[in-house]
């Protein structure tokens, strides 16, 4: 009988915080059970020939939408799919009661268990949730969703407070379905979020996470810049310009330091946003402070977005901004990149400026992108799989279970060709949007296989078997 379930033979491995190394990789029950000079053929059930190829450990994209604008199942299908063809073996969903999602609110002891049901069954991809607690009674729900259900980190989306989200007649707190939802229940769920992680903390990072953006000011720049009739993508970058995004940290960085909640910043779009992080680390070098991007943030501007297709929050900016990110990656204050996946239709964005859905599909180039444009930039392939998944499984209480390639973690990898060149187009991605804002961008270094568990659940291409992604219950231990 084979020594190894799978062995994968020939390639340069290369290993968050340790470097490309040339070795044979053997897998066995689901883990990875020999890193090795060299692995006979003949002692695996099955090999993967990854000679002049790369191997990776599988991306944790944890920053993604499972159904906001879609039946919650057939976006889980579709969309972890998409993650596959990019090297994305776990994906880590938002998820939140009001408007979008299933559109309902309540308590999560009687939603959540129904959120991973519609989910388990149709995932490729491991997945996890991010929850936003959204009301005052659910509050009370934070620490039985991390002891109980799994459930490692929390939301706060800082642009709803106040903000008039739908239309000039309806208020945000139609569209959140909240009772209170300000910087008094912020402070409330960093106090529930800081004491679930120092009961939870030892078996991994509980952590609350943070959209930026600042409503009060969103409010006066919208009537500035519809004043002055000014539209697409560039309109709605004025519209929420980096000012918001630095005066919102600012304000979360004082409550983070009254509660000890550990924060991470998402989605940095700008120079601004940056600083703000940046410095919000230098004056609380107590907290643990996470900063993360996005793939479109590094690899579009609102100039070569595809107009209203690249909407999304906050918007994609100038390339100044584009060019202080990159920095950030090199320079090591940015900690994870991720693609904010949300799966919408081009009938979608074809409405005005305003009404348009926010978000885009971006999850398999997360990979592709970093591998394609971070050497150029001097960004190390090491760097690459540690902001991709060592870091993401780090921050979100996976690791080393996902995020690593050592004996004993999830053989969640990928064989990846660095010179295998490609022009994206929504066909490439094998997502159901039927547009992307990345179209036409020429992208080298593609996955060949991905690994799930062990098990090659992406071959040249196509998914291979059913979906056979696992809920997984953080902190891991």
């Amino acid at each position: 009988m084979p020594r190894h379930d799978l062995a994968i033979l020939g390639g340069t491995v290369v290993v968050p915080y340790l470097g490309a190394l040339r070795c044979d990789i053997g897998v066995r029950g689901g883990r990875i059970a020999a890193l090795a000079d060299a692995i006979a053929p003949a002692e695996a059930a099955e090999v993967l020939d990854a000679r002049g190829r790369l191997v990776l450990p599988g991306a944790v994209d944890s920053h993604f939408h499972i159904g906001i604008y879609r039946d919650l199942a057939h976006d889980a299908e579709s969309e972890t799919r998409s993650a596959l063809a990019g090297g994305v073996t776990t994906v880590i969903s938002y998820f939140r009661t009001g408007q979008h999602y299933l559109n309902k609110t309540g308590s999560y002891r009687t939603i959540f268990p129904e959120v991973v049901a519609a989910t388990e069954g149709h995932a490729h991809s491991d997945f996890g949730f991010h929850i936003g607690i959204m009301t005052s009674a659910q509050l009370d729900e934070v620490d039985w969703l991390v002891g109980e259900q799994g459930v490692g980190s929390f939301k706060y989306y800082m642009f709803y407070k106040g903000l008039n989200l739908t239309s000039d007649s309806t208020r945000g707190t139609d569209y959140t379905m909240s009772d209170v939802y300000d910087l008094g229940h912020l402070y409330r769920l960093m106090e529930r979020v800081a004491a679930a992680a120092r009961t939870h903390g030892p078996r991994g990072r509980v952590s609350l996470s943070l959209h930026c953006e600042q409503a009060e000011l969103i409010r006066v720049f919208i009537e500035d810049v519809r004043r002055a009739g000014l539209g697409g993508l560039e309109g709605y970058h004025r519209s929420r310009p980096p000012l918001t995004e630095r005066l919102s940290i600012a304000e979360a960085m004082v409550l983070a330091d009254a509660t000890r909640c550990p924060v991470n910043l998402l989605h940095l779009s700008s120079a601004e946003a940056v600083a703000a992080g940046t410095q919000g680390r230098r004056e609380f070098p107590h907290l643990d402070i996470r900063l993360e991007t996005t793939v479109h943030h590094l690899a579009l501007t609102h100039a070569t977005a595809h107009g209203i297709l690249g909407k999304v929050n906050p918007p994609i900016r100038t390339d100044a901004d584009r060019e202080a990110l990159w920095q950030a990656l090199l320079d090591g204050r940015i900690d994870t990149v991720v693609s904010d996946h949300a799966c919408c239709s081009e009938e979608d964005k074809q409405r005005d400026l305003w009404a348009a859905l926010p978000g885009f599909g971006g999850t398999a180039l997360l990979y592709p992108y970093l591998v394609s444009e971070g050497p150029k930039r001097g960004l190390p392939l090491t760097r690459v799989v540690e902001l991709a998944s060592a870091n993401p499984a780090r921050a979100f209480g996976l690791y080393p279970k996902k995020g690593a390639i050592a004996v004993g973690a999830d053989a969640d990898l990928v064989v990846l060709d660095p010179e295998r060149e490609q022009v994206v187009t929504p066909e490439l991605l094998q997502s159901a949007q039927d547009f992307t804002p990345f179209a036409g961008l020429s992208v080298r270094g593609w996955p060949t296989h991905t690994v799930l568990r062990g098990q090659v659940v992406w071959e040249h291409g196509k998914v291979r078997g059913r979906p056979s992604g696992q809920y997984l219950r953080r902190p891991v231990g």
